[in-house]
């Protein structure tokens, strides 16, 4: 076999996961599904903000989006008990519906603030079902060897709905009004569902004996307790949701029109360029395979995560923005990657779903991060909330680096 072969087979061997059927119909249904929330994301900010003009509105509509998060906990004890794919294809279905129903809405005239809030809670209490399910679904179809390369190649599938779903969301808004936007919103849900029932998970997504759904969640909690690099891996996940997260969904919206003079298309340009910098660096970890020394390389993402926001935040050019804001993909994206591998390659498959599910819970954060980053972004301004919420997504991380060794280890 020549060198040139050998290399070929090398950098193939990662893509090599798409042979699991199962998986491949996983991955879909999530990069679906992903592409319709992020159109939904970018859709609703900017409306709230044309019919409001509050940035406290628009950090408010994302928070109500994470307001049920608390039911994070039964959805875990859920997908440890039903088959997942079911729990998977049901939700993306009723996603569809809440779709359908904000689309007659807007097409009869009779859309108000408090439907959309409304509505917004809805589709966030769906979520809370959908991610545990999805993500423990990528180890559920994979051998235990493949799970690094699976949890990577979940993360591009997710890059490429942010790459795709904000611009194309901002042109739909722009070109064709809420409407358009939601109509396409609608058939992405329904299209997940779709394939979602094609899944057939092997028998390493076993179910247990059934037990009360308060002990189950009980167990799952003892169990994380005890495992340091999982309750590490969680606290950083709070910490990231409480900071980086919200400067892409609730600040950017706010930089573009207020900072850079940019319309709904340039939102979703500066988005685009978040999506492009998170594909770039999800796609590069897939070709690497398995990582080594994943807790450090997590802990290096976050901080470059948070630095390239502080950067961004002084930035008066868009396209200049626009370039920042690639790095700021990138290191959002990398530190998806290891967190997901961390968890689904350290905890046992019958606490995948609670593990999981403690993950959506740690989304709470963000409806607080949310809602007083848009509070700062109204009372002061968005440069001086992203500086906030740069440095404490910074220092935050290098606290918890001190207090959990075997994260640093891992």
């Amino acid at each position: 076999m020549s060198n040139f072969t050998a290399t070929l087979i090398r950098a193939g061997y990662p893509l090599s996961v798409f042979r699991y059927r199962d998986f491949s119909f996983v991955w879909a249904s999530t990069t679906l599904v992903t592409i319709g929330n992020q159109m939904e994301m970018v859709v609703l900010g900017w409306f709230v903000l044309t019919l409001t003009d509050s940035p406290f509105l628009v950090g408010a509509i994302s928070a109500a989006r994470m307001s049920l998060n608390i039911m994070a906990l039964f959805a875990g004890a859920v997908a440890d008990r039903v088959p997942r794919h079911r729990i998977l294809a049901f939700v993306e279905f009723v996603m569809a519906g809440f779709a359908v129903v904000m689309l007659s809405l807007i097409l009869s005239g009779r859309l108000e603030t408090w439907h959309i809030f409304l509505l917004a809670v809805a589709m966030g209490m769906m979520g809370v079902f959908q991610m545990p399910s999805a993500q423990s679904l990528v180890a559920d179809t994979l051998p235990q060897d493949r799970i690094g390369n699976g949890a990577a190649l979940n993360t591009v599938g997710r890059t490429i709905a942010m790459l795709i779903g904000p611009l194309v969301g901002g042109i739909l808004f722009q070109s064709f009004g809420p409407k358009g936007a939601y109509l396409a919103i609608a058939a992405l849900y329904f299209s997940s569902g779709w394939v979602a029932l094609y899944i057939r998970p092997s028998g390493s997504s076993t179910f247990r004996e059934p037990e009360s759904v308060v002990r189950s969640v009980i167990g799952g909690l003892k169990y994380v307790k005890g495992q340091q690099v999982l309750w590490g891996t969680l606290v950083l996940a709070l910490i990231i949701e409480s900071s980086g997260w919200t400067f892409h969904t609730t600040l950017m919206p706010i930089f573009a029109r207020d900072v850079l003079a940019a319309d709904s298309k340039g939102l979703g340009l500066l988005l685009f360029a978040f999506g492009i910098g998170a594909f770039a660096a999800s796609v590069g970890w897939v070709l690497i395979g398995n990582q080594r020394h994943v807790g450090k390389l997590m802990i290096g993402s976050v901080i470059v995560w948070h630095a390239s926001i502080l950067v961004f935040s002084t930035s008066q050019s868009f396209y200049l923005s626009m370039a920042i804001v690639t790095l700021t993909g990138a290191g959002f994206a990398s530190t998806q990657v290891f967190i997901l591998s961390a968890l689904l390659g350290t905890a046992q498959s019958e606490y995948r779903g609670r593990v999981m599910s403690l993950r959506s819970l740690a989304i709470y954060a963000f409806a607080i991060g949310s809602m007083s980053s848009g509070a700062m972004a109204g009372l002061w301004s968005a440069p001086l909330a992203a500086n906030v919420v740069g440095t404490m997504g910074i220092v935050l991380v290098l606290i918890l680096a001190i207090l959990a060794p075997k994260l640093r280890r891992l």
